[in-house]
């Protein structure tokens, strides 16, 4: 099985202001129209006229603008109206990480973490999470338990990542509700506790997040955690399935759901240990990059 690396995975997108009249307080020492000007920018990326938001953010961007830099740094990194360029990405992300912009500090680590645009370093990147991470940054909490979960750039220490993915998932992190759940499930860093495994990939899964669906109806098949109920089972793989989720996509899971005589003992799904990893590779680290 799979972890939801909420740690390496690239959620780049553009956040801030979404409409053109909207003025963005921590840039207000630039004047109202540097700021509108940013608001109408990141307005053109959001309705994915990038020409419009290149030529308006650039500008910004060069005067030291924090948010521009970032927006920029996302633009690079996916392609947005420009050619797809980590290098420019990471110069761009670093420029508003030393100014304290915890979304670049975020991205600049996810960067590191998968070497685009620098060498792969899970030290820097845990650096930079770090930095993040201290503002209140959720992905790069979650991003910071899933490095403690797997010992890169830390020693490996299951109760950090414990701690880290909590602060994440309290905030609606699906990537962290994922691995906290998983963390319940094998009882790392946690008292194994199927009851709160199967409420923090419920919570995941209402996201739409297919590992997560796969998961709950695991444990809808086997009982654990919930009342065993075939058909909720049934209904979580579907889900899980027609997202692409391999495990969910196996169509004896699904057959065996409705055809099996009695249940299955405690711990197996026929013959399958229920004893899991976190989800392993990037969703928003799923995704890799995403606006």
């Amino acid at each position: 099985m799979r972890l939801v690396s909420a740690g390496c995975l690239l959620a780049l997108s553009i956040s801030g202001a979404v409409a053109a009249d909207q003025v963005i307080p921590a840039e207000r020492q630039r004047g109202d129209r540097g700021a509108n000007q940013l608001g109408e920018g990141i307005a053109a990326y959001h309705r994915g006229n990038y020409a419009a938001a290149m030529r308006l953010l650039r500008p910004l961007a060069d005067q030291g603008m924090a948010l521009a830099q970032t927006s920029l740094c996302v633009m690079y990194a996916n392609g947005n109206g420009v050619a797809q360029d980590y290098s420019q990405a990471v110069t761009w992300c670093r420029q508003a990480a030393d100014q304290g912009d915890d979304d670049a500090q975020f991205n600049l680590g996810a960067m590191y973490a998968k070497g685009l645009g620098v060498p792969q370093d899970f030290s820097q990147a845990v650096n930079w999470y770090r930095e993040a991470a201290d503002q209140g940054n959720a992905d790069a909490q979650a991003s910071l338990g899933w490095m403690y979960s797997k010992g890169q750039g830390v020693p490996r220490d299951f109760v950090q990542a414990v701690q880290r993915s909590r602060r994440a998932a309290d905030k609606g992190n699906a990537g962290a509700e994922v691995n906290l759940g998983i963390a319940y499930e094998n009882g790392d860093g946690v008292e194994r506790d199927f009851a709160a495994a199967a409420t923090w990939l419920r919570k995941a899964a209402d996201q739409g997040i297919p590992t997560a669906q796969q998961k709950l109806g695991l444990l809808f098949e086997v009982g654990q955690g919930v009342p065993q109920d075939y058909a909720q089972a049934a209904s979580w793989y579907g889900k899980a399935a027609n997202q692409g989720d391999s495990d969910a996509q196996t169509s004896r899971k699904l057959r065996a759901v409705y055809s099996r005589p009695r249940p299955s003992p405690l711990g197996q799904c026929n013959g399958i240990d229920t004893r899991h990893n976190l989800i392993g590779s990037p969703t928003r680290d799923a995704k890799l990059l995403s606006s």
